[in-house]
Parts: structure tokens; sequence; C-alpha cells
């Protein structure tokens, strides 16, 4: 099977892979996991770019286009911003600095587009702003905005639900010791390690057991696109993620029961119905979404990626304004507290699933499963059960700072593939062509 027309896309039988159309057109030579997001694939001699919207399956191919200049013009605009704030600063002007600060770190977001970098970098800009104008992400017109945080959750949540399906929670059946070994690891090592991160820096209070809380959350959706960009084992790291959060309203609570009940009190019940109605339930009716109407809602996969980002986003402005005063006097201890949680996180998940057996391929794949944390969860928790914007520190940095150490984990392991027996080859076709994957970026 050879490519399509010249300008055109590859041809599959009953039907052709329009460029600039998106539909679900997987061809037998470009049967990937349905939850990859972009890759390039070498075909016939001819290098052309799959793309997928939103993490759902839904593919369009087009010849591959050389990438774009880095935009240096954001770059000076932001060094210019920068220092314009830093100059406000030191003359006792904190809100001109503000402008500045913020402006500067939106330039630079701008500059990341597309190198997977650009979410992070918004994150910032959230955060800069809550720190210099809190009152504006405390209340707006008599109305607190930490009542948006649970309904944002949901939608976040009900996001997540659309990209998954039910054969994503039987795939358990078909592989059910690596799952398991998954998710013993995810509700032991996380919530173990975030205890003693916390005994061992001193913490007290909301603040203890926010890292426990970060720690006794279920695997993050990100975790599945790093570790397709990892080249681990895709399936599995779904599986894991969706069977984790299954497990959620029974393991969270338990976990923090016994781990954090000392430092603030905890209502098992009251938790697990909570996870129940911000997580759970959204879950469901995205998968139901997804079942029945998806064909006909494809805009879905332009529009709840971008209103889950900025929902995170505001979910972390709103903790930052919150507790910004606590954020001040802890932000290095609590920083080395989260880059410690998560790199603990990806080390034990590594040995641990190699020590119980797992194949490389599905041991990496674990140890970012259980380095990928349900930050957004854990935010909607601290505030909505346990009442406190400083439990939610703990999540509003772990959140921004996992998806950097994961990308440049996914990138290390990228380079150093798992041996040949440890991989599943993507089978020659008849006719000639051949399809074989390299470097990718999320789209």
């Amino acid at each position: 099977m050879a490519g399509g027309a010249e300008g055109g896309a590859p041809r599959r039988a009953g039907g052709a892979c329009t460029r600039g159309i998106r539909r679900p057109c997987t061809p037998a030579f470009l049967r990937i996991p349905a939850r990859r997001r972009a890759c390039r694939v070498s075909i016939s001699g001819t290098t052309w770019e799959t793309g997928c919207t939103g993490l759902t399956g839904w593919y369009h191919t087009r010849p591959m286009t050389p990438p774009r200049p880095f935009p240096s013009a954001y770059l000076v605009w932001a060094a210019a911003l920068l220092a314009a704030g830093l100059l406000a600063l030191a003359f006792g002007h904190p809100s001109l600095a503000g402008v500045g600060v913020t402006g500067a770190l939106v330039m630079i977001g701008l500059a990341l587009r597309g190198t997977g970098y650009s979410f992070t970098a918004f994150v910032f800009v959230g955060v800069a702003a809550s720190m210099f104008y809190p009152e504006a992400f405390i209340e707006i017109g008599g109305y607190r905005l930490s009542n948006l945080i649970v309904p944002l959750i949901q939608i976040i949540m009900f996001g997540m639900g659309t990209t998954l399906s039910v054969g994503d929670f039987a795939r358990v059946l078909r592989m059910p010791r690596a799952v398991a070994i998954g998710c013993v690891l995810q509700y032991t090592v996380m919530p173990f390690v975030g205890y003693g991160l916390a005994r061992l820096f001193g913490f007290e209070g909301a603040l203890a057991a926010g890292v426990v809380l970060v720690g006794a959350a279920p695997g993050g959706v990100a975790s599945n696109v790093i570790t397709y960009l990892a080249g681990g084992n895709v399936p599995l790291s779904v599986t894991m993620t969706a069977f984790s959060t299954l497990l959620s309203p029974i393991m969270t609570p338990f976990m923090m029961t016994q781990l954090a009940g000392q430092y603030v009190p905890i209502s098992f019940t009251a938790m697990m119905w909570s996870i129940i109605e911000m997580i759970l339930v959204p879950v469901a009716g995205g998968l139901v979404v997804h079942h029945l109407f998806y064909a006909r809602m494809r805009w879905l996969d332009r529009v709840l990626p971008i209103v889950s980002m900025a929902g995170i986003c505001l979910i972390i402005a709103i903790i930052t304004a919150l507790s910004r005063d606590q954020l001040l006097a802890v932000a290095l201890s609590l920083f080395a507290v989260v880059v410690l949680h998560n790199f603990l996180g990806f080390a034990f998940g590594y040995v641990g699933g190699r020590l119980l057996g797992l194949a490389e391929t599905d041991a990496r794949t674990t140890s970012i499963e259980v380095g990928l944390q349900n930050a957004g969860m854990a935010s909607g928790l601290a505030i909505g059960v346990l009442n406190s914007s400083d439990a939610g520190l703990a999540a509003a940095i772990f959140g921004p700072w996992m998806n950097v150490s994961g990308s440049v984990l996914a990138s290390w392991w990228r380079r150093r593939p798992a041996a040949a027996a440890d991989t599943v080859p993507v089978p020659e076709q008849s006719g000639g062509a051949h399809a074989t994957w390299s470097e990718s970026t999320p789209r």
C-alpha cells in the first residue's frame, strides 16, 4: 500500500484519508493505540505527520511540514517586560511590576507553543498574577471564586471521560497482573513517600495533609501522553489511569485517614462521596457521550482541551491567591518536597515494577503512572473536603512540575529504547508499505 496522489494522503480500503478533513481514519499501517497523540510515520520513503485530536483516536494525516522557526520576537518582548517589571519593583511599584512579570510570562508561553511547555508557562502566568493581585482571584462582586474549583474539576474530569471507552476498563481482564502491580504501587509508594517527606521537612497541619493528599490521588491523564512520548505501553497506561481512578473513592480516603488524620480531621465517608460526585460521575458522563454521540460531537476534541487547560490555570491561581502568605513562607521547602515526591515516585515505580517481574517497557509505564498524579482532584478535595487552601498548595505546585519532569523523562527514555524483546514492532504491510514511529510531540 503506497501513498496517495501527489499532495494527497495515503488511501485505504473503502475510502481515503483526505488531507485537512478529520475523520476516524485508521488504515492497517497506521493502526496505533487509540490514545496516541501525534507521530511522524515513514511510508514507502515518504514522511507523513499523523495527529490525533484530544487523545481519542480520531486522526488526520498530512505531509509533514518543516518546523517553524523559534519565535525570538516573543522572547525579546518577554525580556523587555521582565526588565520593566523588575525596575518597577525596585522603585516600589508592585502593581506595575505585576504587569511586567505577568506579561513576560505570557510572551514566553506564546514562544513555547508547539514545544509541549506552553501550558506550563501559562500556569506560571496564573501563579504570577495571583501573587501580585490576590484579591482579583479571591472574590469578585461578593462571589468567592473558590466555589468554582469543584465545578471546574468536574468539567476537566468530564473531558477525561470523553477520551476513554469501556474497553479501557475492560482491558484490565487482559493484563491483570501489570495493572494490579501499577495500582498497588500507585496507592502505596506515593502516599507513604508524601507522608515521609512531610515529616522530614517538619510540615504540620493542612500543609502536611496536602502533601499526603497529592500522594493519595490516582494517576493523572497526562501520564498517557508522557508514556507515548517515552515509547511506553500506552494501552497499559490508559488502563492503569482508568482503574486507579475507579479505585479512588475507596483508596484515597483510606490512605488519607491513615496517614493524614493526625494533621487535620478527615471524614472517610465525606471524602468518598465527594470523589464520586467530583470524579466518577463526570467521568461516567464523558464515557456515555463518547460512546453515544462522539461521531457527531467531534468538536469536543478542540474545545475540551482548551477548557481543561484554562480551568487548571484558574484553579491553581485561586489556590495560590488564597494561600499567598503561607506560600511565601514555605515556597522553597515546599518546592523541594514536590520535586522529591515526583522523583521518588518515578524511581520506586520503575524499580518496583522490575522487581515484580514487569518487562522494561511496562516498568517504564508504571514509573510514569506512579510519578504523575491527578493534582486537579487533590486541589478539589483540599477545598471541598478539607476546607483549606493551604492543603491545596502542594497540588498547585505538583501539577505544573510533573509536566516538566515527565517531559524530560520521556525524552531520556525515548533516546534509550527498551530491548527489542520488550517492544511490539509495527508489522510490514502487503504492497511494500512499512511504518516506523519516530520523534513525537503532543498537539
